[in-house]
Parts: C-alpha cells; structure tokens; sequence
C-alpha cells in the first residue's frame, strides 16, 4: 500500500509540478502582453479589444492552471501563526480536514462548471466584442481543467499526508 500511494503521489506530483512549470511561461507573456498594451496605448494611442481580452484570459489560465501548483507548493494562505504551534498529530487533522473539503469544492466546481462550458462550446461562443477572440469557449473550458488539477493535487496531497502520519506513528512505536 506504502510502495503504491507513493508512486502515485509522485506522478501525481509529477504532473501538478510539469503544468505548473508551463503555467510560469504564461505568465512570461502575460507580463509582456499588458506592458505592449500599455506602451502601444500611452504612446500610439492605440488598443485592441482582442489584445486586451487575451490579457483577461491568459489571467484566466493561469489562475486556474496554476492553483494546484500553488497548493502543491504550500503557497495558499494559511494561519501559520496557529498552525505552527500544533503538534504534528493536530496538523495532520489540519491538512487531512482541510484537504477533504477542498476535494469536495474541487469536485462540486467540475460539476457545475460542465453544463456551462458545455454549453459555451455547444454555441461556439465567441466574445460579444467586435473584435474579440472568437474562441471564448475555450478559455471556459479551462474551468472543469484547472479544478480537476486541483482535485487531483489534493488526492496526491492527501496520500503523501498520510503516508507520512504513518511513518510518524511508526517511528513512535518504535
């Protein structure tokens, strides 16, 4: 059981750490996207809608690629001021409570977010600007994605949390 939950956490982990890694590159040219927009229309006078819409879904994007590497990372906010005077039997119930019901939140936004991405593709949604980018759809569908990495991040998290409570009680006992 030890041997297999570590193996998949790793390639849990794996992947989570793979995604995140390219969602940093996004950021790289979202950065670049707003200082042109920015340059371009303090300068020439010039904006386009497309250009500031990419802004807005590359924002997308990387939000909703980027929040299991966050967790992964132990970015999130936390209480550490708590937290950190926990015993280790405590932070286990912590990070086992709080990992449940971010699965159960994760789980409850795919769910939701179906119907309405379905739907957006359904249509080929495209943005009600003239001259929006026409694939609208496609940034929605980032929605059931992004929250199914987290899902996963935090199976992965849970195993190696208990994996490493066991190891805990292990060494105790001995």
């Amino acid at each position: 059981m030890n041997t297999a939950a570590a193996a998949a956490a790793r390639r849990i982990e794996g992947l989570i750490d793979a995604v995140g890694r390219a969602t940093l590159y996004l950021c790289l040219a979202m950065i670049g996207l707003v200082a042109l927009n920015v340059l371009l229309r303090y300068s020439l006078s010039f904006g386009s809608v497309w250009s500031q819409e990419l802004e807005w879904h590359l924002l997308a994007a990387v939000i909703l690629l980027g929040m299991g590497y966050a967790i992964q990372r132990g970015d999130n906010v936390r209480v550490d001021v708590f937290y950190a005077n926990f015993s280790p039997r405590a932070k286990f119930i912590v990070n086992l409570v709080s990992d449940v019901l971010l699965l159960a939140i994760a789980l409850l936004f795919i769910k939701l977010s179906l119907a309405y991405v379905g739907q957006a593709w359904a249509i080929n949604e495209t943005s009600a600007d003239p001259g929006g980018i026409p694939l609208r759809w496609a940034v929605k569908g980032l929605i059931p994605l992004g929250f199914g990495l987290l899902a996963l991040q935090t199976v992965g998290g849970l195993l190696r949390s208990v994996m490493l409570e066991q190891q805990r009680l292990e060494a105790a006992r001995a």
